[in-house]
Parts: structure tokens; C-alpha cells; sequence
């Protein structure tokens, strides 16, 4: 397979300047190669055993170890789950942990793990996938559930207020009263062009009439976002609007081009049509996550298919690299991602041709016995990890060597 060309393919017609930083984000590590191609990653991995034969799920499509975080949900309490559905579609059930499994060892060096303790890790966060799905029952994590650095992260939200979270994000004006214009710093948010603000505005002028208050979304500034891996380069703004006014009542939104899934094209499952990608992503994240985020829809901008949703201080992600040197935090943590995973797939079980939670149970009890599909995925995954590294060690020559420029 011809890296570079794939990964081009793959990227283009993407915002150059992002675009660039995107490819820049990739070279720095494996770990981060992997969240940059899963298109790349799904067109290695081959569809035998439990990626065939596992019943068909509701999977997120680019799960890994950074795809995990707290926010508020419509209901305003804080929750910690999945929190990225772009490439969510139908698939064998074991996709998902697969992906997860292979994100660990590909991380494992930039965590400093020992590589004896990878393949411990690996299979405990199998089983309690497995076990989970085993018991039908689909649970969540929030404050007064969680346990280990998850409890601590929710407890913590406890203490953000909006008004730091806006002084972060926002330039003061000159009277230092309330905030007019987002921060536009090359590493959160990059200037919008007079076409965008046009674009933009007018997006959500119409928008705001249709909902039942209409000032909360008056638009005061609106710039490019800088955020993730493998969605840098589409069209994605972040929006700075009046909200319930005064100097920190203002909202954060983020608006988010949605392409096709990279699952979709080689899952063995038949895909379910919906009116477009935004629907399919809001489809997947409202039946798969606990609570869905607040203000998440579908929309449409300049005729194509993007998500709208709330920024939130209360949005935020593990740090693995702190919890690498405390191995029982760690391995809390890795279960709980696990088990979020599962729980996921059961609550979109029966959905649109996904199985039904007898099967999903089924299939989680049926990899207890040594030798089964847990033993073989965990070894899959430290095989496609592998290929990770390889295909990073080329994509790194290729872009020393200057073969993945990217003009203005």
C-alpha cells in the first residue's frame, strides 16, 4: 500500500493551514499517526474470526485511548464516555475493540509502559468489555459512579466556572466588561476568512429563528477550531454567541463538516441510509452515548452536512501519561473505557440492523474459554499495532523528505 498517496487521498480538499498541522500532529508519535489515519487502519484489518463473525454492533468507528472524555449532557449533569461518533457505523461487534486494544500498544512507548505490562492491561480491558456485554446491562459513569481517576476528573468539573473557561477562549474588549471576540491564538482557533463570518453568521441567523429563543444565538464572533487529530482540515468553527448575555453568560459552539465514515466502505455489515452523514453521527452519538451533549443536532451549511453542539467547560479527556506512573489508576481507568465501550453498543442494540442485547450477551460469554475471541483479538491488536508502527516509520521518511507538502 502506497502510504502517502492514501493518506493525501484521504485528506483532500482540506483546509491547508489545518491541514498542515494535522501532518505535523501525525509525525510526532505512533500513537499519534494512529488517530490521524483511521481510514488507513481500517483498510488493514482483515475480517476474520470475531471480526466477521461477531454480531453486528453499533460501533464508533475511531475509538481510542483519547476518545474517551467527561462533558455535560442535555440533562446538565457530567458524564464520562465516548465522545467522537464521525466514523460511527454498523459493524462486527469486535471492531471497536480491536481499535481500542491496538490504540494501548501503539501508545505503550510514549506512556512509558513496561512491555511486559501490555498484554496484562490488554486482556483486562477484554474481559471487561466482554464481561459487560455479558451482563445485558447497560450502565454510565458519572460523579457518583465512577471510580479511580474518572470519579476524580468528574469531581473536579465541580470547580470550573464558565467565566475562566470564556477568559481562555475569549479576548476581553477594551472596557473589560463581557467578551466580543474569540481568542484566535494558531493553537485553539485560526482566523475566519470574510467568507466563512458571511457564511457563518447567516448559518445561524436562520438557525436562531427556528428555535424558541432566538438571542440566545446571536452570533458575536466566529473563528476556525484547531482541535483533534483526524478531523483537522475539514470545515469546523468554533462560535462565540450571546447566550443569556451579561460578561459570562456567553456560549461556545462548535460546528463540525461531517464526511462519510471510513468504517462504513469496508465493514462486512449492511449500512443503514440516513439523510446524510450529520444525521448518521447524531444517529450513532444519541443511542450510544449515556446522555447525548447539549445542544447536539444535525445541520446543514453552504448545502452540506455538519454537527452543531455545545462547547463546555466541563469537557475534558485523562491525562495517560500521569496516570502511566500509577499502574492501578491506570489499569481503573482502561477497564472503565472498556466497559463504556460495551455498554455503547447495547444501548443502540436492536437498532437499524445492529443485534439485540441477547446476542451482544451471547458473543460476550462465549469468549471466556481459553483459546476463544478474546485471546485471538488481544493478540490481533498487538499484531495491527505492528503495522501501526511501520506504516508511522514510512509516513515519518516520507515527510522528512518533504513528500507530504501541502500548498496554500
Amino acid at each position: 500500500m502506497d502510504i502517502v498517496k492514501s493518506i493525501l487521498d484521504d485528506n483532500a480538499g482540506r483546509d491547508p493551514e489545518r491541514l498542515r498541522i494535522k501532518l505535523a500532529k501525525m509525525r510526532a508519535s505512533p500513537f499519534s499517526f494512529l488517530r490521524g489515519t483511521a481510514h488507513l487502519f481500517h483498510a488493514r484489518v482483515r475480517p476474520r474470526g470475531a471480526l466477521k463473525t461477531a454480531p453486528p454492533a453499533w460501533c464508533c468507528g475511531d475509538l481510542h485511548l483519547e476518545n474517551f472524555g467527561s462533558y455535560k449532557g442535555d440533562n446538565r449533569l457530567a458524564y464520562f464516555d465516548l465522545n467522537d461518533f464521525d466514523e460511527a457505523a454498523l459493524a462486527p461487534a469486535a471492531w471497536d475493540p480491536l481499535r481500542l486494544l491496538t490504540s494501548l500498544w501503539v501508545a505503550a512507548d510514549e506512556l512509558k509502559l513496561p512491555p511486559a505490562a501490555v498484554a496484562p492491561l490488554a486482556r483486562q480491558m477484554i474481559d471487561a468489555y466482554a464481561d459487560a456485554l455479558a451482563t445485558g446491562k447497560a450502565y454510565w459513569v458519572e460523579r457518583d459512579t465512577a471510580s479511580g481517576p474518572v470519579r476524580d476528573l468528574l469531581t473536579a468539573l465541580g470547580d470550573r466556572q464558565r467565566a475562566d473557561f470564556l477568559a481562555r477562549r475569549c479576548e476581553p474588549p477594551p472596557t473589560g466588561r463581557g467578551f466580543l471576540r474569540l481568542r484566535v491564538d494558531g493553537k485553539k482557533a485560526l482566523a475566519a476568512s470574510r467568507t466563512d463570518q458571511q457564511q457563518v453568521r447567516a448559518f445561524m441567523q436562520h438557525f436562531a429563528s427556528t428555535q424558541a429563543h432566538p438571542g440566545f444565538y446571536k452570533v458575536l464572533d466566529v473563528a476556525r477550531r484547531i482541535a483533534g487529530t483526524g478531523s483537522l482540515g475539514l470545515r469546523r468553527f468554533i462560535i462565540l454567541v450571546r447566550g443569556k448575555g451579561g460578561p459570562h453568560g456567553h456560549y461556545l459552539l462548535d460546528l463540525k463538516e461531517i464526511r462519510p465514515s471510513v468504517l462504513a466502505p469496508v465493514s462486512p455489515c449492511p449500512q443503514p441510509r440516513f439523510a446524510d452523514e450529520a444525521v448518521r453521527v447524531v444517529a450513532a452519538q444519541t443511542r450510544m452515548q449515556a446522555v447525548p451533549m447539549a445542544f447536539l443536532q444535525p445541520v446543514r451549511l453552504d448545502g452540506r452536512p455538519f454537527v452543531l453542539r455545545g462547547l463546555q467547560p466541563s469537557e475534558d479527556r485523562l491525562d495517560l501519561a500521569q496516570l502511566a506512573a500509577r499502574p492501578r489508576d491506570l489499569a481503573d481507568a482502561l477497564q472503565t473505557m472498556a466497559r463504556l465501550t460495551a455498554w455503547a453498543q447495547l444501548r443502540a442494540s436492536g437498532r437499524q440492523g445492529s443485534a439485540t442485547a441477547d446476542e451482544l450477551m451471547d458473543f460476550g460469554r462465549r469468549g471466556a474459554a481459553p483459546g476463544k475471541w478474546r485471546d485471538r483479538l488481544v493478540e490481533t491488536a498487538r499484531i495491527t499495532a505492528d503495522q501501526v508502527r511501520a506504516d508511522w516509520r514510512d509516513y515519518s521518511q516520507a515527510f522528512d523528505e518533504g513528500a507530504l507538502e501541502v500548498g496554500a
